[in-house]
């Protein structure tokens, strides 16, 4: 059974950078053609999608977030790893990890604050 669970803190104060993890169970995230990617929804918005890393280690990443976000892995662990700079209290939302370029596996979502 496929799961993926988000973690981090779910306050963050403007300017810092938002850090979240997903820890994933019953599939790795180096086997061939998997794609791990971010997705928020800012409250009362549609779902934003943020960026991917694949099973080679590569990252792309949305435009409109590209300057400011990262993604990042570890193997041994099982995790992949966002991170968003300068966090802004646009940035507040529900955070979610997936799996594939047509999602087939979702976490439960994680909500993120950016306030002082």
């Amino acid at each position: 059974q496929v799961q993926l669970q988000e973690s981090g803190p779910g306050l963050v104060k403007p300017s810092q950078t938002l850090s979240l993890t997903c820890t994933v169970t019953g599939s790795s995230i180096t086997t061939d053609y998997y794609y791990w990617s971010w997705v928020r929804q800012p409250p009362n918005k549609g779902l934003e999608w943020i960026g991917y890393i694949n099973f080679a280690g590569i990252t792309y990443y949305s435009p409109a977030l590209k300057s400011r976000t990262s993604i990042s892995r570890d193997t041994s662990k099982n995790q992949f790893t966002l991170r968003v700079e300068s966090a802004t209290p646009e940035d507040t939302a529900v955070y979610y990890c997936t799996r594939g370029r047509l999602i087939d596996y979702w976490g439960q979502g994680t909500q993120v604050t950016v306030s002082s």
